[in-house]
């Protein structure tokens, strides 16, 4: 081993990497942050919601310091057929006061480098430009870090893996399952600069007012994923992402699904005069709660997206599991250094306060949701596009009789739903999904 030794040694600056260390440079605590950008959210491609619980928690009204775009007041949820949507509409004057409902959209190559600077600040050492190549594993222990810088060899009491979603490392060393085309989503995003003015006048907004628009059915070709449009300050994050399968399934490219999104004419207008400055893809997890690793070995503990924390629901949470997570494996890391003991029986403490917590919790809930979905794909293409239809045509004016209507609507459903199909499906969605 290399004469250069840290207590903790954390491989990835992202938010469940900067969560950590800023929770143990705050405790003395000697931390290394090894990230493999030119700074920390270069390599971060994220376009969507930041949940701040979490942050609050760590650093209290965080807003009016960090790099955040939009607090968000407006969330709506659409599906899309050729040429029609319908949706739910949230708005609320209680979401444009602090904290503002936790929910802000951020473009992370601002706000994970103010983030990880919080943690520098605490005393946590931070060096980018540096790709850690191998786990160094004696005995079954995990014992440091292999980099490709020379004398690059860093051991530690514990390694805490924040590698993200690819989580190479992880999967070599055989602490976590493999990514498959079933348990990873594929993303791809544009940033669409607008003038701010013009953002809050289309979307009817008011000085950092925020909204996030997701999309489902038509809008991704029926696929188990959605698209989305978020408001950054003077920009627009707009994408969609589906399972891997899914592309693989319908033979498409994910930029082709990203430019018939932006060619659908209820998305059109919304990006109408904008420009794209940035194009950008980023890999999410899907694992189900059941496949889930121990997260925990002898030296070593898994967070964020390594480990696979990501709500698949409908509420798409994944920043808030991700620093909760690091939060977490820092108390853990804490308690077994108070005790001296690195073991893999000591780090269980680890899972255990992820067990505890709502973490745990909301990933049990939703434990089904991608194999329901996946199992009964009416739910993300057939149903969707029949409730277009059904409405569309209720709220068609002609000279038909409203009776005659209700008939037609209900002749429809009988044709087209296999009634106690339909119920059983949606009394396990409302299981797996809400």
């Amino acid at each position: 081993m290399s004469d250069e030794r840290f207590e903790v040694v954390i491989v990835g600056a992202g938010p469940a990497g900067a969560a950590a260390a800023l929770v143990l440079a705050r405790e003395g605590v000697e931390v290394l942050v090894l990230e493999r950008g030119d700074f920390p959210g270069a390599k971060n491609l994220f376009g969507g919601i930041l949940y701040t619980s979490v942050v609050n928690d760590l650093l209290p009204e965080f807003w009016e310091r960090a790099p955040i775009e939009r607090h968000i007041v407006n969330r709506r949820w659409l599906t899309l057929d050729e040429d029609t949507q319908i949706g739910l509409d949230l708005k609320s004057a209680k979401f444009d006061v602090p904290p503002f409902n936790n929910t802000f959209t951020a473009l992370r190559s601002k706000w994970d480098r103010w983030f990880a600077e919080q943690a520098e600040e605490a005393g946590a050492m931070i060096i980018c430009e540096t790709n850690v190549e191998e786990l160094i594993v004696e005995q079954g222990k995990v014992r440091g870090v292999r980099t490709g810088r020379e004398d690059g060899d860093v051991e530690a009491d514990v390694v805490i893996l924040a590698e993200g979603a690819n989580a190479l490392l992880a999967e070599r060393a055989g602490f976590r399952p493999q990514m498959g085309p079933r348990n990873r989503v594929n993303a791809v995003k544009e940033v669409i600069a607008l003038p701010p003015e013009i953002i809050e006048d289309r979307f009817h907004l008011e000085g950092r007012q925020g909204m996030a628009l997701e999309y489902f059915g038509g809008a991704v070709k029926g696929t188990v994923g959605s698209g989305f449009i978020y408001t950054n300050h003077d920009s627009l994050s707009v994408g969609v992402g589906c399972l891997i399968e899914e592309y693989l399934r319908l033979n498409i490219a994910p930029y082709d699904m990203l430019d018939d999104f932006k060619a659908h004419p209820m998305i059109a207008p919304l990006l109408r005069g904008g420009e794209t400055v940035e194009y950008a893809t980023k890999m999410i997890p899907e694992d189900s709660y059941d496949a889930l690793s121990d997260l925990y070995e002898d030296g070593l503990l898994l967070i964020g997206d390594c480990a696979g924390l990501v709500n698949p629901s409908i509420h798409h949470e994944g920043t808030n599991l991700a620093m909760a997570s690091g939060v977490a494996a820092a108390e853990a890391v804490l308690s077994a250094r108070k005790a001296n003991d690195f073991s893999k029986a000591r780090l269980a403490e680890y899972r255990e306060r992820l067990e505890d917590s709502w973490v745990m919790k909301d990933l049990k809930r939703y434990r089904d949701t991608v194999h329901f979905l996946l199992e009964n794909r009416e739910m993300v293409n057939e149903y969707p596009d029949l409730a277009i239809r059904l409405v569309r045509r209720y709220f068609t004016l002609d000279d038909t009789p409203k009776d005659d209507v209700l008939k037609e609507l209900w002749k429809t459903i009988r044709d087209e739903v296999s009634f106690f199909k339909a119920a059983r499906q949606m009394w396990r969605a409302r299981k797996t999904m809400l």
